[in-house]
């Protein structure tokens, strides 16, 4: 048997603030992913959702909430909750149906209705609830931790807000080129400088806003691919939802603790570089391998540490890679040919998934002018909170 899954279709809901539910997005989303593989929606036997706790109980049941609007039709269902990498947890649900003869095809769908402003906890008292524990005792949302990140950065290895802005600027002239993408306006340094402080040293425009949007994938058996005349598809290589491991030195909020470090040897790598690591080793490949990255900027520092996090350079080494133009269309290896979150905005369950659309559209060729010319192995990375890795490999 084979390891690989094919991915049959891809759909998205453009990215935005439209005043809607999240079940509209995701049923547009899936719709246009079946539409894309050339299936109905009774030629699939199960339907993974990835959920959002926000807008009442359908979040809770994101499978069936996507069922029902699809129409019930008696299908496997299964719902995950990961925070931001509840789409490739997602992914990895229904991979394992696949390769496990479950299922010869499931559809993938994360979508959010996202309030405005930052994230916050859902209400009450929960002092066992890391996220409701930083919030109370911390007071850091998520642009404070962003901005600490940046801090960091320019601390250990010398970036600067200049080499921030520029990520930017190539993020939006990207997300320009996309026809899903919220923010489709080109930018300078200047105006991204020019922008209000939100958490020091991060202004404005570093920073990506809060979204409404969907992503739906087709995922299947090699086999069932080749029955509908798909013998050559984009298939899935690997899946990483690895854990961090103790003690890890780089708190990443919500987990608040001291440095166990004192007393327990560290890991040799972080968490971040760990859930690359592990996609790599599953899929065979290595850093030199890639054709293009989609990567998790939530802020522009955050997006430097992934490259360094995906081994695509040394350690202190990312604003480099960003001054060469290696990471830019055209260069060795582009990272956020979609415009990334800095284009799009986080509709949270979603972004994975959509992170998933963006690969594959570019390894079919099928991504405009923002295609990466030659495109033959992608990667995607993100990170969801409470300790959840995300990086799928995607190969044609």
């Amino acid at each position: 048997m084979t390891d690989d899954v094919a991915v049959l279709g891809v759909g998205m809901h453009p990215w935005g603030k439209w005043g809607r539910g999240f079940a509209a997005y995701g049923t547009a989303a899936a719709r246009a992913a079946l539409s894309d593989a050339g299936i109905a929606w009774r030629d699939v036997r199960s339907i993974v959702g990835a959920g959002t706790v926000r807008g009442g109980h359908p979040g809770y049941v994101a499978g069936a909430t996507f069922a029902k609007a699809l129409g019930w039709q008696g299908e496997r269902v299964t719902s995950v909750y990961a925070a931001c990498a509840s789409g490739a947890q997602a992914v990895c649900a229904a991979r394992a149906q696949i390769l496990s003869g479950l299922a010869d095809a499931v559809l993938v769908v994360g979508a959010d209705s996202a309030p405005k402003g930052f994230f916050r906890p859902a209400g009450g008292d929960r002092p066992d609830d890391p996220d409701w524990l930083r919030f109370r005792v911390l007071g850091a949302t998520n642009p404070a931790y962003f901005g600490l990140f940046a801090r960091r950065r320019m601390a250990v290895h010398g970036d600067t807000v200049d080499d921030f802005a520029q990520v930017k600027v190539k993020n939006a002239a990207l997300g320009a080129l996309n026809p899903n993408a919220r923010y489709r306006k080109r930018v300078t340094a200047e105006e991204v400088s020019g922008s209000p402080v939100v958490a020091d040293p991060l202004r404005l425009l570093d920073i990506c806003a809060t979204s409404d949007g969907g992503a739906a994938l087709v995922l299947s058996s090699m086999e069932f691919a080749r029955r509908h005349g798909m013998p050559e598809p984009v298939r899935i290589r690997a899946v990483s939802t690895v854990t961090p491991r103790y003690p890890d030195t780089v708190l990443d909020l919500p987990g608040i603790a001291t440095d166990a470090a004192v007393a327990v040897a560290p890991a040799g790598e972080t968490f971040r570089a760990s859930i690359a690591r592990h996609a790599y080793e599953e899929a065979g490949i290595g850093p030199g391998d890639l054709s293009l990255a989609e990567v998790y900027d939530l802020s522009t520092a955050l997006e430097l540490q992934w490259y360094e996090d995906l081994a695509l350079c040394g350690e202190g080494e990312a604003v480099k890679l960003l001054r060469e133009g290696a990471t830019v269309l055209g260069g060795r290896v582009p990272v956020n040919a979609s415009g990334g979150l800095a284009s799009f905005g986080e509709a949270v369950p979603a972004q994975a998934i959509a992170q998933l659309c963006e690969i594959t559209w570019q390894l079919r060729g099928d991504a405009g002018a923002r295609q990466v010319a030659g495109a033959r192995v992608g990667i995607t990375a993100n990170q969801g909170l409470f300790g959840h890795g995300s990086a799928v490999v995607l190969v044609r």
